[in-house]
């Protein structure tokens, strides 16, 4: 197993993007894409991209604490859901982070 790649980007000045994957002999075997933002002073977790459990979830964390039932967003291969997360957030962040305020 390759050894764990992990960045953090900024998307803007109050959210960024923490992504983690793994690759066995070129292929991505594990990834998470994590949304967070600056909210009261602190960064948190607004959504999570993973497959984690053998599936390619989305995981909803509210504000008020806690998260969603997990649901699956692809049923593609975990390079394909991969892509398709981080287009996802990088693409819709600003309204995710909105959707999460409410």
């Amino acid at each position: 197993m390759s050894p764990l790649t992990e960045y953090t980007r900024s998307l803007a000045e109050t959210a960024r993007i923490a992504v983690s994957y793994t690759t066995v002999r070129g292929r991505l075997t594990r990834y998470s894409v994590t949304l967070v933002a600056r909210h009261d002073g602190r960064w948190r977790t607004i959504r999570v991209y993973d497959n984690t459990h053998g599936r390619n979830e989305i995981h909803r964390h509210k504000l008020s604490g806690g998260k969603e039932p997990a649901r699956t967003f692809h049923h593609g291969t975990a390079s394909e859901a991969f892509q398709v997360a981080l287009a996802q957030v990088e693409a819709g962040y600003e309204e995710m982070i909105i959707g999460w305020l409410r």
